[in-house]
């Protein structure tokens, strides 16, 4: 009993989730308001009130700002910067925010601010959801990767600079600005290390270790997240030979998703005849490089006419919509073509508004079900020619739609 109610709680939030149109917002939405909201509070739990005075100071180089004050102050913000790359669905925005929550967890657990055991919760509880949502962020574009990549590397640029100023007086010779702060960590993040400048105390040891960390990690994050789009795409397009497509001649064009549509195309192909699919959109599930597809709208002539339906033996409109499948025919006329039209009935209501537009063929499977099931449960008799008749609408048949006959 447990399995099956699980399986039909499992059902009922998968129709929900679809329903309300889940996946477009889902869960990248609500993550990227928690860690926008988890930065704005720690930035507020830090600064208070004296926000604008300490980020003047922090602007103009004063050292009365406490050094204490500057890892929340640079998750904070890039929490809020990563905040938008999650609504992106970015991966390198995903990353950057599982770094940030866990570092915010730990600055919490060891800081002694008074809602510090509140933040801590809120971070882990961040962080798991964020764990769990890892496949949902799975975009890697050269656009979104290119601005989150500069934003990781001025947070460390800045995390160094400001540090090494901070801790000024405890390297040899001291740091007593900001270009010479700049200057040492530019030098230690590029591991060139001239010694010119050297750590003496064990918390500044520590921080140089840090930045030379964190450097070496963000700039080889940073470039593979710019480079890796680039690449993957060349190989992609050099192994999937993408500009050698199938000749779109005397061939099928199956124009849909619904599962009549693909297993019309299964058919097809295994036959051996050659097809070409035409989508609205790519589906969720990827097609293999060897399918021959086109995506457009379907109605549209420059999109049947780069399928070849001008060309085709036979254009097949198989959309859950029927009004689109009529519009299809309509369109596919239009070309003047020798393909023959096959437009597909989901509703009995719409059989004789879909023959208005004299489809070759009219295929209304769904419909035939329930006179099937009908006839069946009533005793009357199911011939061969009955079913073909019912399944192939032939726009000369009865106008009528069709009901079960009476018995013999």
């Amino acid at each position: 009993m447990l399995p099956s109610q699980t399986q039909f709680l499992r059902n009922r939030i998968q129709q929900l989730h679809k329903r309300i149109g889940g996946r477009h917002w889902f869960p990248h939405v609500p993550l990227a308001i928690l860690l926008g909201l988890g930065g704005f509070w720690l930035l507020q739990t830090d600064l208070g009130r004296h926000w604008r005075h300490i980020v003047d100071q922090l602007l103009s180089g004063g050292q009365d700002l406490h050094p204490a004050l500057l890892p929340p102050i640079l998750i904070g913000l890039g929490m809020l910067i990563m905040a938008l790359g999650l609504l992106f669905r970015s991966r390198l925005a995903w990353f950057m925010a599982l770094l940030l929550a866990a570092a915010a967890a730990v600055t919490m657990y060891f800081g002694r601010l008074g809602h510090g055991h509140l933040l801590l919760a809120y971070f882990i509880l961040v962080l798991v959801l964020l764990a769990f949502a890892w496949r949902q962020f799975d975009r890697s574009s050269l656009t979104a990767g290119t601005l989150f990549a500069l934003t990781s590397l001025v947070m460390v640029v800045l995390y160094a600079v400001f540090g090494a100023f901070y801790l000024g007086t405890e390297f040899h010779p001291k740091i007593t600005d900001l270009v010479t702060a700049l200057y040492f960590a530019m030098v230690t993040m590029s591991t060139v290390g001239y010694g010119d400048i050297t750590p003496q105390t064990t918390e500044a040891k520590l921080f140089v270790v840090s930045i030379i960390v964190l450097g070496v990690a963000v700039f080889a994050t940073s470039l593979t997240a710019v480079i890796a789009p680039l690449v993957t795409r060349s190989l992609q397009r050099i192994v999937s030979h993408k500009d050698i497509r199938m000749q779109r001649e005397n061939h099928f064009v199956v124009i849909g998703n619904t599962p009549l549509a693909l297993n019309t195309w299964r058919e097809l192909a295994r036959r051996g005849h050659p097809v070409t699919r035409l989508l609205r959109q790519e589906p969720e599930t990827a097609l293999p490089q060897s399918v021959d597809r086109v995506i457009g709208e379907p109605s549209d002539s420059d999109v049947l006419r780069k399928a070849g339906a001008d060309k085709a033996q036979a254009v097949l409109a198989m959309l859950d919509d029927d009004s689109e499948n009529a519009f299809v025919v309509l369109a596919v006329r239009e070309l003047a073509g020798t393909a023959r039209t096959v437009a597909a009935v989901n509703d009995a209501h719409h059989l004789g508004r879909v023959r208005l537009v004299q489809p070759d063929v009219v295929i209304a499977p769904q419909i035939l079900g329930g006179e099937l099931a009908a006839m069946l449960l009533t005793g009357e008799q199911v011939t061969a020619d009955f079913v073909m008749e019912r399944v192939f609408q032939q726009p000369g048949d009865a106008d009528a739609v069709p009901g079960p006959k009476p018995s013999a």
